[in-house]
C-alpha cells in the first residue's frame, strides 16, 4: 500500500502541521482516498481525484470539523481508507470554498492534487464499522 519510506518522509513534514490551530499558520484540509485511488495517486504523483471528483470537476476536501461526517456519509463501513492532509495555503489560487452539505462551506480544489501537496497520509482505522479519527487529524 503506502510505501514505508514515503510514509517516513511525510511524517517528518508534520512539524508545525496542527490542524489549522491558532499559531500554526496553516489551514489544513483533508481528503479520504480508497486504497486503490491512493496507490494510483502515489504512483503517478498527481490525481484528479476519485470518480466522484472527476465527475464534479474538482477534488473534494473537508475541514477537520467536517471530515468525520464525510467518512460516515460517503465511506460508511469501508476498510482500507487513507486520510490525506494538505495545507490549504499554497492551494489558494485553485481552492474554492463553496456551499455544500447543509450550506456549509467545503474546500474544492480546481486542479490536480499533487503528491508534493501532501503534508501527511495515514491509514484510517475502522472499529465496529466506525472510522477512528482520534489522533489522525494532527
Amino acid at each position: 500500500m503506502f510505501r514505508r519510506e514515503v510514509r517516513s518522509e511525510i511524517a517528518v513534514s508534520l512539524a508545525g502541521c496542527q490542524n489549522g490551530r491558532e499559531g500554526s499558520g496553516m489551514t489544513l484540509v483533508y481528503k479520504i482516498f480508497r486504497a486503490e485511488e491512493f496507490e494510483a495517486f502515489e504512483a503517478a504523483g498527481r490525481t484528479a481525484g476519485s470518480p466522484d471528483d472527476i465527475r464534479d470537476g474538482f477534488v473534494h476536501f473537508s475541514t477537520g470539523a467536517q471530515v468525520e461526517e464525510t467518512a460516515s456519509r460517503h465511506f460508511a463501513g469501508e476498510d482500507g481508507l487513507m486520510l490525506v492532509c494538505v495545507d490549504a495555503g499554497p492551494l489558494a489560487e485553485s481552492l474554492k470554498w463553496e456551499p455544500s452539505r447543509d450550506g456549509a462551506l467545503f474546500p474544492h480544489l480546481y486542479r490536480d492534487l499533487r503528491f508534493e501537496d501532501v503534508k501527511f497520509a495515514r491509514e484510517l482505522p475502522i472499529a465496529d464499522g466506525q472510522h477512528m479519527f482520534e489522533g489522525s487529524l494532527d
